[in-house]
């Protein structure tokens, strides 16, 4: 059953799944999905073209899937898409995609802290948590079960990898390879994420490559080149090595320091 509030104001064109909860003042546009057992709070406002999964929680304010701040945008037709489970605090803006992707995506089981903004285009993993007030430009990928300090800006295209950690108040300018720690101005390479992978399973079978990895990258006065073709012929290609090189090989913007 649907419990819409009186106060609320719902397009009838909007599709709201089983067990969906609408707090007052809250309004959903047409051409809007919205998945079973999700709760939307009070003065959330839900734009046409967003597609939420089941079991989230939307808090008082956020704004969902409103066009993007991008000069080039048309108006043409792009979604947000938001996966099962996720959690967005109050006063978030996520907007959603222009025609360079058609869509801004979230995964699944995200945590999305007060004040977070994510533009168009953005690629946001399942299992991410935005503490406070992080803002990014357009197309910022962030990968699985990152985690971004509070007050962090991202500068647009970035890569984020997945399991890495962003300390609070750094600038993003540069691309962070997975698994790692990111701290300082200008923000640099930290050590490995020891604690944060060991909260996810992580045995000391598996570090070990990535530490040998991460040793050859940033602790042996190598290119970038050099140190990508000692870990080839040196560390054992795990899956996770093979996750790092690859990053790095398809990073445009360039890895931190």
């Amino acid at each position: 059953m649907v419990q819409i509030d009186s106060h609320a104001v719902v397009n009838s064109k909007a599709e709201l799944g089983d067990g969906v909860v609408v707090g007052p003042f809250a309004i959903i546009e047409d051409d809007v999905r919205i998945g079973e057992n999700t709760w939307i709070g009070s003065h959330v406002y839900v734009a046409a073209g967003t597609r939420i999964g089941n079991n989230c929680k939307i808090f008082q304010g956020a704004i969902l899937g409103n066009i993007p701040q991008d000069l080039k945008f048309k108006g043409e037709k792009t979604t947000l898409e938001i996966g099962d489970g996720t959690v967005i605090r109050e006063y978030c803006t996520i907007h959603r995609g222009t025609m360079d992707r058609w869509k801004t995506t979230i995964g699944s089981n995200s945590f999305l802290m007060a004040y977070v903004h994510v533009a168009h285009d953005c690629q946001i993993g399942n299992g991410v948590i935005l503490a406070n007030a992080v803002n990014m430009g357009g197309h910022v990928v962030i990968e699985d079960f990152a985690g971004v300090g509070g007050i962090v800006p991202i500068h647009q295209f970035v890569r984020i990898g997945r399991y890495a950690f962003i300390g609070g108040g750094f600038r993003v300018p540069k691309d962070v390879p997975p698994f790692i720690l990111a701290m300082g101005e200008p923000l640099q390479f930290g050590g490995l994420n020891v604690v944060g992978l060991r909260r996810r399973g992580f045995s000391e079978e598996r570090l070990r490559p990535l530490r040998q990895t991460y040793r050859l990258i940033y602790r042996q006065n190598l290119n970038v080149s050099q140190a990508l073709e000692r870990i080839r012929s040196e560390v054992e290609l795990t899956p996770e090595v093979k996750h790092v090189i690859e990053f790095i090989e398809n990073s445009e913007r360039g890895i931190i320091k």
